[in-house]
């Protein structure tokens, strides 16, 4: 990827869409400037890649989108996680911080050494978190200017067991976990999901993750933001870990064309 390139993609929905289906993890891109500070050897990366990367639910998000009745807009991160990771608070109110795992991560998810513990961040935030998370500002401000409210749906990914990172592994790990904020996370969008997803089997809340992503502009200000994060269990539509999607996929895909039916229409 050039250096200038930008690091996400701004898939245009219908005009009439409030929903934004915000892919932050699918990718494995890391430019070379930024290998050179990651201080795994290439086998070790690619590895570490394949536990942290949410495969496929890029291709999720997009036969999503293709299934609903009103396209919804698409925001996708193009670079892997590692590089910076684009729903991590920036500074010291992130409690990933306590594992090496904040804006820019330091350590693996096996809290193996990622980066030299010395490495400043900043320029990495700089170069890639800002403009992400101001580009993500001014979607969701369009979808409000556009319709009057936006709905974040983030689609991720997590793994069977536990890996060492995790910081609430012990809870239930369930096919889809529903990660909810107590300011953006209206009960009619909970209702929605949770009627969604049935056909995926049981979903629980924010077990083994929680929280949903809002942009810091609108975090606990604006109800007109709502948000809600969807988290598949891997071994419901892949081969663990980094391995190929399988038949499995397009049931997450029509349950998350459903929720943003839903939502659409309400």
């Amino acid at each position: 990827m050039p250096h200038s390139a930008p690091s996400f993609t701004y898939l245009p929905g219908a005009d009439g869409s409030p929903v934004i289906l915000h892919v932050p993890h699918s990718a494995r891109e890391i430019p070379a400037d930024v290998r050179a500070g990651i201080v795994l050897d290439d086998a070790a990366l690619e590895r570490e890649l394949d536990h942290i990367t949410d495969a496929h639910t890029a291709e999720i998000a997009e036969a999503a989108a293709h299934l609903a009745a009103v396209t919804p807009w698409r925001f996708v991160n193009r670079l892997s996680r590692l590089v910076v990771d684009p729903e991590r608070f920036p500074d010291e109110r992130e409690e990933m911080l306590s594992v090496g795992m904040g804006a820019v991560y330091t350590r693996t998810t096996h809290r193996e050494a990622l980066r030299p513990t010395t490495t400043d961040p900043e320029p990495l935030i700089a170069r890639y978190f800002r403009p992400y998370a101001q580009a993500m500002t001014e979607a969701v401000a369009d979808r409000l200017t556009a319709t009057g409210r936006a709905v974040i749906i983030d689609v991720h990914s997590y793994p069977t067991a536990p890996l060492p990172y995790e910081l609430h592994g012990t809870g239930p790990r369930p096919p889809v976990c529903l990660g909810t904020d107590p300011f953006h996370t209206p009960p009619e969008l909970l209702a929605a999901a949770r009627e969604a997803f049935a056909p995926c089997g049981e979903t629980a809340l924010d077990s083994p993750f929680g929280g949903a992503y809002v942009p810091l502009e609108f975090y606990g200000k604006d109800t007109r933001v709502s948000a809600l994060m969807v988290e598949i269990r891997r071994d419901t539509y892949m081969t663990e870990p980094g391995g190929p999607a399988g038949p499995g996929l397009t049931r997450p895909a029509s349950a998350l064309a459903a929720l943003v039916d839903a939502v659409t229409g309400s």
